[in-house]
């Protein structure tokens, strides 16, 4: 006997019309039907394949997600309309998106140590940083372009600063062995030629590990934080400026060849944390953001150096990313399993306007999707990556591709996750799509 089937059949029945934004071939009948109300949200998705496949019988299955009222379903309909307090008497609209999910894993991109950094702004590439001190540059899964060698320590923190324009790419990686280093390359350069680089300027001002790099968005500075609670800030031309550039130049090993390299100093420094700077942001002109591990938030302004806001969170911090509606919504994830996201435009900003906590484990990365208002993703010790949207509280999707603590995460192409980890392996989750 079909238990699931009588249930179906005894259980109360509500009207429902289904809309959505997507293309016509995603678009299904706008008649309103009856539905059982115990249905969720696979349920759901199957009425909508079966319509869809019912108007085309080519159709492939398609996993979709839905939202009453602006709201995820994340129970059955039933449960949903009692929480929110909806009549089941009327019509009612539900909106379908396509499930925000990876449809594809690629092959792992192996490395060997910990991979402690990754930036996957630019779509040519994909950056990477390693606790063996090297960056390496990807074209694809597996493929690596450029080998980044320098670093006399582990690599913390690696940001694209300039890949537009032109074949030339600019970047920056931080490490634990207190520099800063900016490099040089051409991005369409032959494919998996492992090409070594050296940096074209090193960067010398922090006095213990520097934690975290961030560049602003024109690219002429970026800003590090550090385990010695600064913020510096430093240009990244090659140009010979007073009070900002020495030349070097340094034997390497074997009576080689000299290689001259710039090095320069910080332009200013800001000062107020009192413990380890573990994240900057620079997505603003003149704004810096950072996080700290003395379970502060900060917004400083560069002209004057003076932090505007002071958001205490009771928490060390290891991450902090800027986005969301108006670019202004700040995430935020450190010493236990909780997503924060404040809204400073909003009076009495300390508390949390929203707080996710489906992870088990402590927080090492969060980032918006740059072109939705709702959609980040975080990635945790607990060896997950989550995607999240403000309408619900649930993670839409949940990535297990890592075998250990994840330590870095971000998106790639709009549709992609990239994410690195102790597993020494950088993860490509793609297919994902974000409305």
């Amino acid at each position: 006997m079909d238990r699931d089937g009588d249930e179906e059949e005894n259980s109360t029945r509500v009207q429902a019309r289904f809309v959505t934004k997507l293309d016509p071939p995603f678009k299904v009948p706008s008649t309103s039907i009856a539905i059982p109300s115990s249905l969720t949200r696979l349920g759901l998705s199957t009425i909508i394949n079966n319509l869809l496949q019912a108007g085309n019988p080519e159709w492939s299955h398609e996993p979709f997600d839905f939202l009453i009222d602006g709201e995820f379903v994340r129970m059955s309909l039933e449960q949903f309309l009692l929480a929110k307090g909806i009549s089941a008497e009327r019509t009612l609209e539900i909106e379908y998106i396509k499930a925000v999910v990876p449809r594809k894993e690629e092959e792992p991109s192996l490395h060997d140590d910990w991979v402690s950094a990754v930036d996957g702004s630019s779509p040519r590439f994909i950056l990477t940083g390693c606790y063996d001190g090297l960056g390496r540059v990807w074209k694809s899964a597996g493929v690596c372009t450029h080998i980044l060698e320098g670093h006399s320590g582990a690599i913390t923190s690696a940001r694209v600063i300039n890949s537009e324009g032109g074949e030339s790419v600019t970047v920056a990686t931080a490490s634990k062995d207190q520099t800063v280093r900016l490099w040089k390359f051409n991005a369409e350069e032959a494919a998996n030629s492992h090409m070594k680089i050296r940096p074209f300027k090193i960067l010398r001002g922090h006095k213990a590990s520097v934690q975290s790099v961030s560049s602003q968005t024109s690219g002429d500075m970026i800003c590090s934080g550090g385990w010695d609670s600064t913020i510096n800030l430093w240009q990244t031309n090659e140009i010979n400026t007073e009070g900002d550039l020495v030349s070097i130049k340094k034997k390497k090993k074997n009576d080689q060849a000299e290689e001259s390299q710039l090095q320069g100093e910080a332009v200013s420094t800001l000062v107020g944390h009192t413990q380890c700077v573990s994240s900057v942001n620079w997505s603003q002109h003149d704004t810096i953001f950072s996080a700290s591990w003395d379970h502060s938030i900060r917004r400083w302004d560069v002209e004057t150096g003076k932090d505007l806001l002071n958001i205490y969170c009771g928490k060390s911090l290891n991450c902090l990313d800027i986005g969301g509606e108006g670019s202004m919504m700040i995430a935020a994830g450190g010493s236990d399993p909780i997503l924060r996201i404040w809204d400073p435009r909003k009076p009495g900003t300390s508390a949390p306007v929203f707080q996710f906590s489906s992870h088990t484990s402590w927080i090492s990365a969060c980032k918006w999707h740059n072109k939705s208002w709702f959609n980040l993703l975080s990635s945790s010790y607990d060896g997950k990556v989550m995607l999240w949207d403000l309408r619900t509280a649930w993670p839409l999707s949940v990535i297990g591709s890592h075998q250990d603590k994840v330590l870095c995460a971000d998106w790639w192409k709009g549709d992609a996750v990239v994410s690195g980890g102790v597993d020494s392996k950088l993860r490509i989750s793609s297919g994902i799509s974000v409305q």
